[in-house]
């Protein structure tokens, strides 16, 4: 198990600071370091790690330390400093409080959570040699079996962190689940919510009245064979916990897009164009920021965007954009290079109170602007009773309704322009130029989604490609 200590500084920890801070156990610990630098070990004598230190990262994006961490956002960019702390050792914990204690002394920074920061010397007293040695080098993972990948975190918000990603990528590579462990009280980020969708990836509720339960499905939880597996009846089926029955509704609403554009490969093409018009169009501003992972820390770019897909060309990128605090709004985005050219896939999620009404009239305009100037492919339209932070609590939630579906202009000449405009379950498209703008809402949900499967298995016949609709119910 491990516990998170971040220090929060309005200047970069130099070389000098983090040595006051990593010296917080005394002269007989000792210091290593992991991926080439980017993580620093204070280490027991014998080796093991107690704190491992990530780089620290310049956060210039308004919002986001309030966002992730539930504390006051400074005024200003600020360094995040983030120490996690092996808890197998006592000591561990007071150690990583007090090297983000010492870091915010020098720096006039502050400590996240607050209670944790301290300057104090912490003598390591405990035999470690009695402490089994960590099964993996990776410093985000608590538990490791042959299976299964175990991270355990106690945060309001567990966001897509870089050790998160890290520990991703490791266990798809090894073939391992990974499983996050939270308390009842934690939410996802949408960007952690989406690398966890999907078996055997796994986030595992542990409520201290009802026991283990999956924060998305609601599925009881028990340790078995080094997993989280559901529990079965003697039918073999599994049960719901009752803490994940859904609540009452807020009113608050979230406004979901799902998007895919295409264009040609060529050295002038530049990528988030699409996401930046979406954003105009939903919110009258562009993204405030994006990163490969959470906190989003750079301030928005297209061109930024583009240079970081190209280096890593061929393969695929993915990254995450925010908006302003005052319209929360979250998005990823993967770019892929395909044989039909370039193409980015985009779901981006805006949060409404009760009072505020999602700006379904300005989906239409904003679909022909994507289809006239960004390679429209599809464009799905949905709204939901959801959180307006956009965060995704261990609860059950009303799933999507679809409103709207537009089908890009070159994929409406693919699918036939005929058969594209006499959709089975009426009413006929709307024209947006060259794109083709299908209304799914109706008053009730079941109904709109069969609208939406007819239409979809419509544009789709037998004997033909496939159409790059690419789009499912959640």
């Amino acid at each position: 198990m491990t516990k998170d200590v971040i220090a929060l500084t309005p200047t970069m920890p130099d070389l000098r600071t983090l040595l006051a801070g990593l010296y917080a156990g005394g002269p007989d610990l000792g210091v290593n370091s992991l991926a080439e630098g980017a993580v620093v070990q204070l280490c027991a004598p014998d080796g093991r790690p107690l704190v491992s230190v990530e780089a620290p990262v310049l956060v210039q994006v308004p919002g986001e330390i309030a966002r992730l961490l539930r504390h006051p956002d400074p005024d200003g960019p600020v360094w995040w400093t983030e120490a996690r702390a092996s808890t197998a050792v006592p000591e561990a914990g007071r150690l990583a409080g007090s090297f983000a204690g010492r870091l915010a002394t020098v720096l006039g920074g502050t400590v996240w959570p607050p209670e944790a920061g301290h300057t104090e010397v912490v003598p390591l007293t405990a035999d470690v040699s009695a402490v089994p040695r960590p099964a993996t080098a990776a410093p985000a993972i608590d538990v490791l079996t042959g299976t299964t990948a175990v991270i355990i975190q106690d945060r309001p918000v567990v966001p897509l962190t870089s050790w998160l990603a890290d520990a991703l990528r490791a266990c798809a590579d090894d073939g391992r689940a990974l499983q996050i462990v939270t308390p009842p009280t934690a939410h996802l980020t949408m960007a952690a919510r989406t690398a966890l969708s999907g078996l055997p990836n796994r986030w595992v509720v542990q409520d201290p009245e009802h026991g283990a339960y999956d924060g998305l499905s609601g599925a009881r939880l028990q340790w078995r064979d080094g997993t989280f597996t559901p529990v079965r009846d003697e039918r073999g089926a599994a049960s719901a916990a009752a803490p994940f029955a859904a609540g009452s509704d807020t009113g608050e609403r979230q406004l979901l897009l799902t998007l895919r554009t295409r264009h040609p490969a060529g050295e002038n093409l530049v990528l988030g164009r699409a996401l930046e018009t979406v954003w105009r169009h939903l919110t009258g501003a562009p993204p405030t920021g994006w990163s490969t992972a959470e906190p989003v820390n750079l301030p928005w770019s297209t061109r930024e965007v583009t240079d970081l897909a190209r280096t890593r060309a061929p393969r695929p990128t993915f990254l995450l954009a925010v908006g302003h605090p005052d319209r929360p709004a979250m998005a990823t985005m993967r770019v892929l290079r395909t044989a039909a050219g370039v193409e980015e896939d985009i779901t981006l999620a805006l949060g409404y109170g009760p009072n505020e009404e999602p700006p379904l009239g300005a989906v239409a305009p904003l679909a022909a602007a994507l289809d006239a100037e960004h390679g429209l492919v599809t464009l799905l339209t949905s709204v939901r009773a959801a959180r307006r932070d956009v965060t995704v609590p261990p609860r059950l939630e009303a799933p999507p309704r679809p409103v709207a579906f537009t089908l890009g202009g070159a994929e409406a000449d693919a699918v036939g322009r005929e058969r594209a405009e006499q959709p089975p379950a009426g009413p006929a498209p709307r024209r947006l130029g060259r794109a083709l703008h299908y209304a799914l809402d109706t008053p009730r949900e079941d109904e709109a989604w069969d609208r939406f499967r007819a239409l979809v298995s419509h544009l789709r016949p037998e004997g033909r490609p496939e159409p790059d609709v690419g789009l499912r119910k959640p």
